[in-house]
């Protein structure tokens, strides 16, 4: 049995979480881009997909940080904050642009 697997899965959970949201945000985004009957600017789309990319990159980069403390032995505070705030700002950022989206289409 691996040690700590129930730490384990839940921090690879909340990695996966947060893959499926970028990727549906980033999925809906270029769906409705291409509702509307104007052509859609390829810088749009291009940063779209890299807010998206980097929302998966840094919660890929907070779950390395997480799995590491896990495996330390001894109690440490959690410092987690910094990386939530700033994958919160960029998922927030994805809305806008979503919005922004809705908005030239419509």
């Amino acid at each position: 049995m691996i040690v700590n697997f129930e730490s384990h899965a839940s921090n690879e959970r909340t990695f996966l979480s947060w893959v499926r949201t970028a990727v549906a945000i980033v999925g809906f985004g270029l769906a409705a881009a291409r509702l509307g009957n104007t052509p859609v600017a390829p810088w749009s789309d291009l940063l779209l997909l890299v807010s998206g990319a980097s929302v998966i990159g840094l919660a890929w980069a907070r779950m390395r940080h997480v799995r590491r403390r896990i495996d330390r032995a001894e109690s440490l505070p959690d410092d987690s904050d910094p990386a939530e705030i700033i994958l919160i700002l960029l998922l927030g950022a994805l809305f806008v642009l979503l919005g922004s989206f809705a908005i030239h289409v419509a």
